[in-house]
């Protein structure tokens, strides 16, 4: 039975295998329900309108209209439904329009669930924040801008400053890292670790490069972005 407190995610992308991935990586995530999938622009606005998702992942390719003209669309009518930009686009200016039109996050095509997750719990985090009170506190407006990149940080629920710090500074020597790699040196377990340095990707603080060699899935290398 699903939760009362579910954020509700619609998933438009044009290619449906791809929409398909992006449905189950979401799913994947306690505390978000799909409720609904578009590959086109006009279909993307039309279910916003029917369903009011609480947040909307956005292809910028569209068969129709970009992903950055249904962001200013969205605006333009006064609907500040969440937006995650899904794309394999990487101009700059794209990137600049996304920001412009108040996109939570911008995530590069392709990725791993973990990627996505990272973006989600940080949507969810800068909408709790403004949940409580109709008169917020400069600290609650700080977490709410934080997932940004602006204010002050705020660490996903089980992570812990004094660790952060530490699994950051192990990279401080400029030298790329795997998690774990990261977990050896700072003394906790691999999972912990990733956990870390994924906060720090999608805080823009790391970079990360998939290491492809031999069988099994590709390694993940993180370095000082």
């Amino acid at each position: 039975m699903t939760e009362p407190t579910d954020l509700t995610v619609l998933v438009v992308d044009d290619d449906f295998m791809v929409a398909s991935i992006h449905t189950r990586f979401v799913e994947r995530a306690e505390g978000f329900r799909v409720v609904g999938v578009a590959a086109t622009g006009e279909t993307a606005l039309a279910e916003i309108e029917r369903l009011s998702p609480d947040l909307v992942l956005l292809d910028v390719h569209l068969p129709d209209l970009s992903g950055i003209e249904v962001l200013r669309r969205l605006r333009g009518a006064g609907n500040d439904v969440g937006v995650v930009m899904v794309t394999a686009a990487r101009e700059a200016d794209t990137v600049r329009a996304a920001v412009a039109g108040g996109a939570a996050h911008y995530l590069v095509k392709p990725f791993e669930a973990d990627d996505l997750h990272w973006r989600l719990e940080a949507f969810r985090a800068s909408r709790a924040a403004l949940s409580g009170s109709a008169t917020p506190g400069q600290d609650d407006i700080d977490a709410a801008f934080a997932p940004l990149n602006r204010g002050r940080e705020v660490l996903p629920k089980g992570l812990s400053r004094e660790t952060a710090d530490t699994v950051l500074a192990a990279l401080d020597d400029g030298v790329e890292r795997s998690a774990a790699e990261c977990a050896e040196a700072v003394g906790i377990s691999r999972v912990s670790a990733r956990r870390y340095l994924e906060h720090f990707v999608a805080q823009g603080r790391l970079a990360v490069r998939l290491q492809y060699g031999g069988s099994g899935r590709p390694e993940r290398r993180y370095r000082r972005a």
